[in-house]
């Protein structure tokens, strides 16, 4: 157990941004230079092997490094005593504490004072001062103040109706399974949750609806939340006219079915406005009746504006991203499937949760990017703004069109020219067919004269023995006549869509690390000034980079970003690096590593392996650390070649 001194400094440690002085400390403690410098000496000692350093930094003081977050908050639990915790963890990270905080503050019906958050959280009273910075800005996206009463504290003020959206979105774990509905919702006793849970999937089963299990899982915390907020004398307030149009929908019986189960199991009473309320969520799942001929459910769920606004976001994404998924007649109908109940969502100003958001963005990189698009051309129809919870679910469906493409487009196939004759190029095209198998469809092969003669524009690529200098339509893959293996590791590559050396878009002359910045806007108008000083980038960069941002920060966790235009803003692929000394936050993230993706206007070209070699970045915290640490181009692309 630490004593108090050594509790205070490190409590004071642990909320800083930058190093303290020796002096500092002392002051703050009340104790001389001399005995700060042996106490810091002492909890450097305690702290070894339990995720965390005290760093000297000469003529600026100490500061604290977090090395690995789960081992160092483990320690903490020991140090401060399962009595004062109980089973809540301690925030160990700006992030974890802007998120207790949010949940302090949503599920309390009282003030709460800012001394008693720092006690809790085990950090001082300006490290929540300013934390708190950041959950006003998340409170105001909902229309949420916080009241201040001296001597009291704070407190949380808005619509009721957007309150709970804010409960529903920051008070649950977002990557809890929505399999196990009942786990981790901090509301309600297990028992009852288990009841509401039992009453849902009962209703459903008798009304013949499917919903699925984010939805059931989602219907179930707004349910529960209600649940809290009609016991402490909380209602949702709806107008006359919206109650009534409401009432009239089918969704509104089987709300009202759900709402007398769950007044006579758990004996709280739901006035017309709250069971408008629960109608008003179902109104927002994928509801079908299963009872029949799927062709006319479908057909009478899609109605021909959904369908035109669909084929014009499609259309979009085809000009933007030369993505044809138009006739992908599946793909049609989940996007109008998901987009029906999505207008009731946005018509009342729901949120809807997906736990399954991060993911989304690492491992689907190029089907988000056509979701953010999807997005844009909807508001630009309906003027309805689609957040990236929406986005994501886009990107699933269009993720699964990608997918499908890929399984009917066949094998790769490449025509060879060879200059040697007869003999050499049957030698290449038999190396090829025996090497590539099915993999490859070698359609045959022809001299360079003759080249002009066939439609280029019906193979993937062209193999080459001799030099082309000029432009073609395809890919020209340049071999020896004698086909070795390096030759076959560059006809690989292009089957598989990793074409070109991985290295060839990470420009050295815009690659900077170790930078010192401490906000995501500095980050961007440097990048953008080195880049536009290059003539790499059109003067519009920043501001189509901003909008994307606005629509989905571009923050995917483990301290990496990737930002990009929202429309192509330059005459070449390439990626542009920054790291950062230390961590900035990227909205919600904290961020080191920050990737700006700049890709080609009208590019035709297959960005997969780029995508795949960023996901493993993103998807690596040991791979990151050694890139933020890399001091040089020469060190960094070692480390991204070989670990990779």
């Amino acid at each position: 157990m630490l004593n108090t001194r050594l509790q205070t400094i490190l409590r004071l440690l642990m909320g800083a941004e930058q190093p303290l002085t020796g002096d500092y400390l002392a002051n703050q403690t009340e104790v001389t230079a001399r005995t700060t410098r042996q106490d810091i000496k002492n909890l450097a000692a305690l702290l070894d092997g339990h995720g965390a350093v005290i760093q000297s930094i000469m003529g600026k003081g100490y500061i604290l490094e977090i090395t690995e977050q789960d081992k160092f908050r483990t320690y903490l639990q020991s140090c401060i005593g399962e009595e004062d915790t109980g089973d809540e963890k301690i925030p160990a990270s700006p992030e974890e504490r802007v998120a207790y905080m949010m949940k302090r503050l949503l599920l309390s019906d009282s003030f709460i004072k800012l001394d008693d958050v720092a006690d809790e959280m085990y950090i001082s009273r300006s490290t929540v001062q300013n934390d708190l910075k950041q959950v006003k800005q998340i409170l105001s996206d909902y229309d949420i103040q916080l009241q201040t009463r001296p001597n009291h504290g704070l407190k949380v003020a808005g619509s009721e109706m957007k309150l709970r959206f804010c409960i529903a979105e920051h008070v649950f774990d977002r990557d809890t399974s929505p399999g196990n509905h009942v786990a981790n919702l901090p509301l309600l006793p297990q028992k009852e949750l288990k009841i509401i849970q039992a009453i849902i999937l009962r209703q459903i089963k008798e009304n013949h609806i499917t919903l699925s299990d984010i939805a059931v899982h989602n219907l179930l915390i707004h349910i529960a939340i209600a649940c809290k907020r009609i016991r402490s004398g909380y209602h949702v307030s709806l107008v006359k006219t919206d109650i009534q149009e409401v009432a009239g929908q089918i969704e509104y019986g089987v709300a009202e079915r759900i709402v007398s189960e769950v007044e006579g199991m758990l004996d709280v009473q739901f006035p017309q406005t709250e069971t408008a309320y629960v109608a008003i969520h179902l109104m927002g799942t994928k509801m079908l009746r299963q009872n029949g001929d799927s062709e006319k459910v479908v057909a009478h769920i899609i109605d021909e504006e959904l369908l035109q606004l669909i084929h014009i976001a499609l259309k979009k994404i085809n000009e933007e991203m030369h993505m044809d998924l138009l006739d992908d007649d599946e793909l049609t109908i989940g996007l109008g499937l998901h987009l029906k109940p999505a207008r009731n969502r946005y018509k009342y100003g729901m949120n809807v949760r997906n736990p399954m958001l991060s993911e989304i963005k690492r491992n689907y990189p190029l089907a988000f990017e056509a979701g953010v698009i999807f997005g844009l051309a909807f508001e630009d129809v309906t003027g309805i703004k689609i957040d990236e919870n929406e986005v994501g679910y886009l990107a699933l469906h269009i993720g699964a069109a990608i997918e499908r493409k890929k399984m009917k487009s066949g094998p790769k196939r490449c025509l060879i020219v060879c200059a040697s004759g007869r003999g050499t190029s049957q030698l290449i095209y038999y190396k090829l067919k025996n090497h590539f198998g099915k993999n490859l469809d070698v359609a045959g092969t022809t001299e360079y004269y003759n080249l002009n003669h066939h439609d280029l524009h019906s193979f993937d690529f062209v193999v080459s023995s001799i030099p082309i200098a000029e432009s073609l339509p395809v890919p020209v893959i340049e071999v020896n006549a004698i086909v070795d293996d390096q030759d076959l590791k560059k006809i690989e590559s292009q089957i598989l869509g990793t074409s070109g050396r991985m290295e060839n878009y990470f420009k050295a002359d815009v690659m900077f690390l170790q930078m010192n910045f401490t906000t995501k806007d500095a980050v961007l108008e440097f990048m953008y000034n080195k880049l536009l000083k290059e003539g790499l980038v059109e003067p519009t960069l920043l501001d189509a980079i901003k909008e994307r941002e606005n629509i989905a920060p571009t923050a995917f966790g483990n301290l990496v970003a990737i930002p990009h235009p929202v429309t192509p803003q330059s005459n070449e692929t390439f990626l542009s690096v920054c790291t950062l000394k230390k961590p900035i936050m990227w909205q919600d993230k904290p961020v080191q590593f920050i990737c700006l993706l700049c890709v080609k206007k009208d590019s035709q070209e297959d960005l997969q392996a780029m995508y795949d070699l960023l996901g493993k970045v993103i998807e690596s915290s040991t791979v990151v650390q050694k890139l933020i640490n890399a001091k040089t181009y020469t060190a960094f692309m070692n480390i991204l070649l070989t670990d990779t």
